[in-house]
């Protein structure tokens, strides 16, 4: 039996000469010149007919699956699938995956996932990180003063969320504005400017499971944000900027009490990983 990945492929391959080989199925023969070698043709079997010796094959194709666990990236609570590399509308560069986690909401006492998320950095974030260098991910957990440096770089870091159940805009903005707001102390006549535009992304959108949503800060003052559908997304719905509504948001995931510390404590082992 072939291996799981391959596609099996019966041939008699006949060897009269060293330099031609003769490959026929039992309908029709056809000649053509191969080369014998292990790059994708299997011997399964050799047989000795008319002085000629004759072997089956399997030609074997490349496993999906391991040349997909080599783009992605699986969070396991969720099975959900981040590419390890991103190229987003806005961002100068290609951005890649530093941790995932989901978000959990409790309804009478049963925590139900909503969605997964996934943090991507330009890498030259690391950079400034010297100070980190060697540190566990417990300890690089704990100290906000590193996230505050990831923040305030002015290099461009995007949040991906993928919903794992159906809900309506207004019900996700709702939570999400429920850990924004109350972030923003003194907010200004900009703050809720920006805030009135990020709740419009939302409103009147069914937001059905696997629907994507970027929320990309391109520097500490600007955030953007774009709704795909059906993958990555080709455009920009909203741009908001307000430094306090931009920093709220990077603190509502990364700050002292996320709303998935899950998406935290894996960003720190990435970090970790990182910085050794």
């Amino acid at each position: 039996m072939a291996a799981a990945g391959a596609i099996s492929v019966p041939l008699w391959i006949s060897t009269s000469t060293s330099t031609k080989i003769t490959a026929c199925n039992t309908k029709s023969r056809i000649s053509y010149p191969l080369k014998l070698s292990r790059n994708g043709l299997y011997p399964l079997s050799t047989f000795d007919r008319n002085d000629k010796y004759e072997q089956h094959f399997t030609l074997k194709a490349a496993s999906s699956s391991s040349v997909e666990s080599t783009e992605y990236t699986e969070e396991p609570a969720t099975k959900v699938k981040f590419q390890r590399s991103l190229s987003l509308p806005g961002c100068s560069t290609s951005l890649s995956l530093l941790g995932t986690g989901y978000r959990e909401k409790v309804f009478a006492i049963i925590g139900v996932k909503v969605y997964a998320a996934g943090l991507y950095v330009n890498e030259s974030v690391f950079s400034r990180l010297d100070a980190w260098r060697g540190r566990s991910a417990v300890e690089i957990q704990q100290d906000p003063s590193l996230f505050n440096v990831i923040f305030e770089a002015n290099l461009e870091k995007s949040l991906r969320i993928v919903l794992v159940r159906d809900i309506d805009g207004k019900t996700f903005w709702d939570a999400l504005d429920e850990a924004i707001s109350p972030r923003i102390k003194s907010p200004t006549a900009d703050d809720k400017s920006a805030l009135s535009t990020f709740r419009g992304v939302f409103q009147g959108k069914p937001l059905e499971k696997e629907t994507s949503i970027f929320l990309t800060w391109i520097d500490p003052t600007k955030l953007l944000v774009s709704l795909s559908f059906d993958g990555m997304p080709s455009s920009v719905d909203a741009t908001i900027e307000s430094t306090n509504v931009a920093a709220a948001l990077f603190d509502v995931f990364l700050g002292g009490d996320p709303v998935s510390p899950t998406l935290k404590a894996s960003v720190a082992k990435g970090l970790e990983a990182a910085l050794k």
